[in-house]
């Protein structure tokens, strides 16, 4: 039975509230259980507003005997060797958990990606630090497990409306997971520990009868005559596949299906997306800011931040704001071609790199990319990419990043010296307003000095900027319906995830794969 009636809140100490052993004790003192009693942590969150930072708990308490499950998911599939098939373009989270929610529902995934494994890929990404060398088709962005993988695995998002963020956590838990992810106010897995957990998933889907391709090349789409069904794909060796559906789950980064799309007419638009840089502080003085002391000690994790501002200019107000910020983290080159530079945020699980960094970013919006108007629904595609390609020859053809110290950056000179950072491949000393657009560098400068104002000693001298991060989320939105996630024009064809458009991060990305998931077994069932 349970012992309370409903959770309990309280508010500790760091050392208490984050050292196992001592929040059992205090909780068992304090409320008097006994050693038949089990704690159950339902929330645990950092508060540090106060002059000294406390953590907020929430638990339950329950009769050993009668402990509920950790988890309601289970993952005792059916098996669909035999069952209608539905191609999957992409194993990302959307890819991945729209074939797990498949599978329940008694319809076999075939998943369709055109990178490697997890364990294959490790050698391509260490090629783009070690050696400059970028393959196409497998890096950060492309392979199993999509972006997310080699990322800092965070699971939060303002998105819990999408689908059921509980459900999706436990999905992970279930696949090997550490389960605190279940409680904490800002759950992450860490980059050193999702490939085991995504290659986990892959074993549980051909172990139920789905098919993972990998090394699989979509070229091109397979209509019906009058180019209002989706059939199929082709694949670059030149064969084919047909399915009752086909769900597309690319990415933010597949620019070349985006092309596939144009050139067969099937109705795609250009979407605002956000742009800039890769800021890097030493994650002590980030924890100094945020904790108020000079040493964070043993207990309280490395902090993060967000920070969000307007900048107007004239009549035009624009957005600036921190995105994807890593505590404890590297900076890392996520191009998907040679002659680009791109960079992105990733930590391990214990988040015990010696630097912080943040993407902060600037809304791009139709008018900005209006020069490249002719490209259609290309356009903004094409002003991301030809800012990625300055970056690249800035850096001579290599994976070095244009870099500014941020004192240098806001007086407007070049930086005569660049300090040790994380990122591998190196850094070539740029002016950030040779690299970026006068509305982006304008906004970012004006942007970090209201960002001083909220957090004082963000504009620090060991603080360095690192370009370009551009990979935000997709300047491209594949329309779909509302309810039934299918093209309006194109029956049978189902956009999903960041790469169509309507997600941003794993959780979101992964919640959207199992709502579209939802909708073609309801699609196929009808057929």
């Amino acid at each position: 039975m349970q012992i309370m009636q409903k959770p309990i809140e309280i508010t500790l100490a760091p050392e208490i509230a984050f050292d196992a052993k001592k929040l059992e004790h205090y909780i068992q003192q304090k409320y008097g259980l006994s050693p038949d009693d089990s704690i159950r942590l339902l929330h645990r969150t950092v508060d540090a507003r106060a002059k000294k930072p406390r953590v907020h708990i929430r638990f339950a308490v329950y009769d050993k005997a009668n402990v509920p499950d950790l988890i309601a998911y289970k993952t005792n599939f059916p098996n669909v060797s035999q069952a209608k098939k539905v191609l999957i373009i992409g194993a990302g989270p959307a890819g991945i958990f729209a074939a797990l929610r498949l599978i329940e529902l008694g319809i076999k995934p075939v998943i369709i990606e055109r990178g490697k494994n997890v364990k294959e890929r490790t050698s391509d990404i260490a090629a783009i630090s070690r050696r400059h060398i970028v393959n196409p088709d497998s890096n950060y962005c492309f392979g199993e497990g999509g972006a997310g993988t080699y990322s800092d695995g965070k699971l939060y998002t303002r998105a819990k409306k999408r689908g059921d963020w509980r459900r999706m956590l436990e999905i992970f838990v279930a696949h090997g997971a550490n389960a605190n992810i279940l409680y904490e106010a800002h759950p992450h897995i860490g980059t050193n520990k999702l490939p085991r957990i995504i290659a986990q998933m892959r074993e549980n889907i051909i172990a139920a009868g789905g098919e993972v391709h990998f090394n699989t090349k979509v070229t091109d789409f397979i209509l019906t005559p009058d180019r209002k069904t989706m059939k199929g794909v082709v694949l670059a060796n030149g064969s084919s596949l047909e399915a009752e559906a086909v769900l597309l789950a690319t990415g933010h980064s597949a620019r070349d299906i985006f092309e596939c799309l144009a050139q067969n007419k099937i109705a795609i638009e250009a979407k605002p997306f956000a742009l800039g840089l890769r800021i890097e502080h030493r994650q002590a003085h980030i924890d100094k800011l945020q904790y108020r002391c000079e040493d964070r000690g043993n207990y309280l994790p490395p902090s993060p931040y967000a920070l969000v501002a307007q900048v107007k200019k004239g009549q035009k107000q624009r957005g600036v704001f921190s995105f994807c910020m890593c505590p404890g983290g590297f900076i890392v080159p996520s191009a998907t071609e040679e002659g680009e530079v791109v960079v992105n945020g990733m930590s391990p699980s214990r988040r015990n790199s010696k630097y912080a960094n943040s993407g902060i970013v600037v809304s791009v919006e139709p008018e900005d990319w209006a020069i490249y108007k002719q490209e259609g629904a290309l356009a903004a595609l094409r002003f991301q990419q030809n800012i990625e390609k300055t970056a690249c020859q800035i850096a001579n053809g290599t994976q070095a990043a244009p870099a500014q110290m941020l004192t240098d950056f806001i007086a407007q000179k070049k930086s005569n010296t660049l300090i040790d950072t994380s990122y591998q491949p190196g850094l070539v000393s740029t002016e950030i307003d040779e690299l970026l657009p006068e509305f982006i560098s304008h906004t970012l400068r004006e942007g970090f000095k209201l960002f001083e104002k909220k957090m004082k000693g963000y504009i620090h001298e060991e603080a360095v900027l690192v370009g370009v991060e551009s990979r935000t989320s997709s300047p491209v939105r594949i329309p779909r319906d509302k309810t039934n996630c299918q093209h309006p024009e194109v029956k049978g064809l189902f956009p999903c995830g960041e790469g169509a458009g309507y997600a941003g991060g794993i959780a979101s990305a992964a919640m959207d794969g199992e709502r579209c998931a939802e909708q073609i077994a309801l699609f196929v069932q009808a057929k």
